[in-house]
């Protein structure tokens, strides 16, 4: 009965072998490995991610197409993401959670919002609409050789009415610019009855902004330095909320009253610091 309960616990570590590596781009991969309660979560809830002897860090939860699988999508950067990124199928890390809240699932006209692998929430968030959505995804990167999940989006949402539509910063691909020209321009061209979006901060900063100026429902799901992912240690703290425990979604309501949103984030020693 202990073990049970133990197994229900989401501040328990399990470990789990990743069982598949699948390269996205140059420089991300999707890690696949069985784990049910994680394959289950809802579109915004996050996983607390052990590698061992390196760290541990948060990770949104990417879908898989086989039931009772979940998987981490990380681009490598600092050491713990190039340490998770550099896990090969074999290989054992841990995982906790799930944690957070999620994303409010609206009804009708959708516009989704997502940069880098800000898109995994996202890409859950589709897999929890009706078919009756007229869905549209803007995906944003630097180049070309950074586009992923066009075709899983495209697949995903092949019963919908819907379009996906991919804008690079050098426009080596799909629009010429970032995610907000192509949003500015959408938003001026349609009415949206909500708005969701993942990414940098600075580029949903503006998402919100745009969606809050043409009163359209909007949340974001905030990203910003966490170490327990359970509301103890305070390092995610913006505003008067945790990232992890309040969050990791808000609604423009809030977020366009917070100083620190889009403006400034925390270091590792929870130093405020200006983007």
């Amino acid at each position: 009965m202990i073990w049970l309960e133990l197994q229900r616990n989401p501040n328990s570590i399990k470990v789990v072998t990743v069982e598949k590596v699948i390269d996205e781009t140059p420089t991300v991969r999707t890690l696949v490995f069985s784990d049910e309660s994680l394959a289950a979560v809802l579109p915004g809830q996050f996983a607390m991610v052990w590698i061992p002897g390196t760290n541990e860090l948060p990770m949104s939860v990417m879908i898989t197409l086989e039931k009772g699988k979940a998987a981490f999508t990380v681009r490598k950067h600092g050491l713990s993401s190039t340490a998770l990124y550099s896990v090969k199928a074999g290989d054992q890390i841990g995982v906790r959670g799930p944690y957070g809240n999620s994303f409010t699932i609206k009804q009708g006209k959708l516009l989704l919002v997502g940069g880098g692998t800000g898109l995994v929430p996202l890409v859950r968030l589709v897999t929890f609409l009706t078919k009756t959505d007229d869905v549209t995804i803007i995906i944003g990167a630097k180049t070309k050789e950074e586009v992923f999940f066009e075709d899983l989006a495209n697949k995903l949402l092949k019963y919908n009415r819907h379009r996906v539509l991919v804008v690079t910063e050098d426009g080596t691909q799909g629009e010429l610019g970032l995610v907000t020209d192509a949003m500015e321009r959408l938003l001026g061209e349609n009415r949206f009855d909500a708005v969701y979006t993942c990414g940098p901060e600075k580029m949903m900063h503006r998402v919100v902004q745009l969606a809050f100026e043409k009163k359209i429902y909007v949340e974001a799901s905030v990203e910003r330095m966490m170490k327990c992912g359970m509301g103890l240690c305070g390092s995610c703290c913006f505003g008067e909320v945790l990232a992890c425990k309040d969050g990791t979604v808000f609604d423009g309501q809030y977020l366009v009253t917070n100083n620190e949103f889009g403006h400034t984030h925390r270091s590792k020693s929870g130093i405020l610091e200006n983007y």
